[in-house]
């Protein structure tokens, strides 16, 4: 279903655009989708509304079979792209496991504004995205993915979760769409 309408208390949550993730090799080019969650995110403040910008800034504990990356990151690896224009008014989550929800504040931060929608944008789109959304409607906010601001390193799961999953938790548009509707 595309995206037919944003709730008046939305907000902008931004998953992973820092520098260790966005440096990846991906489905589409980072410099798009950041520049893209740059735009959304500059529409989000010109109507005074919430702007939330996610890192990752550690790995969930347990045995996976997939082999996880060791050691220390490479300074800087999690900080925000500054394309973001972060501002003062943002709120900062920084997340430990895949989605943006477990084991942080930002349930608690987005309910304390009213916000009752959340529009998502951001690296990996089948795994921290994917689990934000999930979470996100499981939590009981409407969800809405900008299609052309999200990638994957891997291009099956990129469209298994666009084509597949994201319709099945909310609805999806393109950034133009969404300003769109931002009115």
């Amino acid at each position: 279903m595309s995206v037919t309408a944003l709730d008046p208390t939305s907000a902008l949550v931004v998953i992973d655009l820092q520098k260790g993730i966005t440096g990846l090799p991906s489905v589409h080019p980072s410099d798009e989708i950041i520049a893209r969650s740059a735009r959304l995110a500059a529409a989000f403040r010109a109507r005074e509304l919430p702007v939330v910008l996610v890192n990752v800034t550690g790995g969930a504990p347990g045995r996976t079979s997939a082999s996880r990356p060791g050691g220390t990151p490479p300074a800087g690896w999690t900080e925000l792209m500054p394309e973001l224009d972060r501002q003062p008014g943002d709120i900062l989550v920084s997340k430990q496991q895949w989605g943006a929800f477990h084991g942080t504040n930002l349930d608690l931060e987005l309910r304390r504004r009213g916000v009752t929608q959340v529009v998502l944008t951001g690296i990996a789109t089948s795994i921290g995205v994917e689990s934000t959304a999930r979470a996100a409607h499981e939590h009981g906010y409407h969800v809405t993915v900008a299609t052309d601001a999200v990638t994957d390193l891997d291009e099956a799961a990129h469209r298994n979760s666009v084509e597949k999953i994201f319709p099945r938790l909310g609805e999806t548009g393109t950034t133009d769409e969404i300003i769109a509707l931002l009115g």
